[in-house]
């Protein structure tokens, strides 16, 4: 699974439906759409505003006329300059103006104005277009902005004139083609430009993915060693890349636990194999008495009895790994819990010269637990606590409250065990002494299957001890256990 995940990962730039094909599709897409918002928005501006300025000297021009009109309605010679003569010398943004009577009679006009104007169009647009000014095309096809107004003549007014202007924007049409044939360039550069940029981005984006995948294909289950530098990732990726490592630690401590628990195993296994074996050889390799059959056949006993309580032990952890919800909860008094572990364990503390006793406050202590598995687990910790005390000792057990929490508590004043052994207590098959442990049968599966119970129960194990003073271990769970 990992290498097909490897795999897929290290072809990410190599064909069209990869993350890399898909962020340069996304960053030429986004910087094209930019593109075209801005230029087009830019456009849109320019071509209001070319005509905002034009509509205004329309305007302008109109307002001055009317006011010639109402104030020096004779005075010709003005009219005829502002008329026939003013647009004569200007070279760009040529105007033309006729000035009609109330009849449709020319008064005057501004030279030209017929030759370059539909002026019999000119006026019929004009009564159909609502705007105030609007484009027209001359008859030698350059482009003009018209408008036409009625004026009053005199004060008081006495008829009304109608004028007409026309303002040639050629110029202007000619920077709108200009910017139009930029925009199509800028455009057709992008659709090159961006995918390339696109396209590099893209592959310095997923680099660190590639280096995760490959370090991925290096992994197996010889070679968990493999970890990844996330210096100079960015922040997601790099927080991937320390998942990743974690998951590695992860797996190669596993894979540590499952090598020495095999070891252990096949150890421990066959010790009492080749203890019925050498026994079985002995006793047949020359005819033997009654009592000395009797004697291998009890020997061979013990082994097997040894044999299954390992092999229980180790079925037991292992149910504990998948427990699937198979407990037993029920509302249990802790302290009437321990009075009988204490009453069962009594005669071997008693044989050994070991005070056993129970220290339980005047309030009963409440909790919803399993009571087997419980009751196995402090009796685990008796069994300890008796086998490694030496005569005249003695060993306590407790039940406390703490918040929501219940402590069972198992105290001797046994051996100890030295600091370095301590943190290594709860692994199975770990012995402090292991002549001493192999003598009294232990297998070194005690502490871990208290550990087991107390994480069924969303608790855990604590233990504390000085050499030549004692231990004390500690259960911690919590009083209403979520099921």
């Amino acid at each position: 699974m990992s290498w097909n995940l490897s795999y897929r990962l290290a072809r990410l730039s190599s064909w069209p439906g990869t993350l890399a094909f898909r962020l340069t599709a996304g960053y030429a897409l986004a910087g094209l759409v930019m593109v075209i918002i801005a230029t087009a928005s830019l456009y849109l501006v320019l071509v209001a505003e070319l005509e905002k300025s034009t509509d205004l000297f329309l305007s302008d021009k109109v307002n001055v006329l009317r006011t010639m009109l109402r104030d020096r309605p004779n005075d010709w010679d003005n009219l005829r300059e502002e008329v026939e003569l003013e647009s004569a010398a200007r070279q760009y943004e040529q105007f033309y103006i006729r000035l009609l009577d109330d009849q449709k009679t020319p008064l005057m006009m501004t030279p030209g104005m017929t030759e370059l104007l539909d002026l019999q169009q000119f006026a019929s647009d004009a009564q159909t277009q609502s705007k105030r000014a609007f484009p027209m095309t001359g008859k030698n096809g350059r482009v003009f902005r018209v408008t036409t107004a009625a004026v009053p003549v005199g004060s008081p007014p006495t008829q009304t004139d109608t004028i007409q202007i026309a303002i040639d924007v050629s110029q202007k049409e000619a920077l709108l083609a200009r910017y139009r044939r930029w925009f199509w360039t800028i455009l057709a550069g992008s659709l090159v430009i961006f995918p390339l940029v696109g396209y590099q981005i893209a592959r310095q984006g997923i680099r660190p993915v590639q280096e995760i995948a490959t370090t991925a294909q290096h992994i197996s289950s010889t070679n968990l060693r493999e970890r990844i530098l996330p210096e100079g990732y960015p922040t997601e990726l790099a927080s991937l890349a320390g998942t990743f490592n974690q998951m590695l630690d992860r797996l190669e401590e596993s894979f540590e636990r499952i090598s020495r628990f095999s070891a252990d195993i096949a150890h421990d296994l066959r010790t009492p194999v080749n203890n019925i074996r050498g026994e079985a050889e002995v006793a047949l390799a020359r005819a033997r008495s009654v009592e000395e059959y009797r004697d291998v056949l009890g020997s061979c006993l013990e082994e097997t009895v040894r044999l299954s309580n390992l092999i229980s032990d180790l079925l037991f952890l292992a149910r504990a790994e998948s427990p699937l919800g198979h407990l037993h909860w029920a509302r249990v008094d802790v302290g009437e819990l321990l009075s009988s572990v204490r009453e069962y364990y009594e005669g071997a503390a008693e044989e050994g010269g070991i005070s056993l006793t129970t220290a339980n406050g005047d309030k009963p202590v409440i909790a919803e637990l399993d009571r087997m598995l419980l009751q196995r687990a402090v009796g685990n910790l008796v069994a300890n606590a008796v086998a490694h005390t030496p005569p005249g000792g003695s060993v306590v057990l407790r039940a406390n409250t703490e918040t929501d929490s219940v402590l069972i508590e198992v105290s001797d004043t046994g051996v100890g065990i030295p600091p370095e052994a301590l943190p290594r207590v709860f692994d199975r098959f770990f012995r402090v002494d292991q002549s001493r442990s192999q003598a009294s049968g232990g297998t070194g599966l005690g502490l871990a299957i208290v550990q087991s119970i107390m994480v069924l129960h969303n608790g855990n194990a604590e233990i504390s001890s000085q050499p030549g003073h004692g231990t004390r271990v500690t259960l911690r769970m919590p009083m209403a256990t979520a099921r």
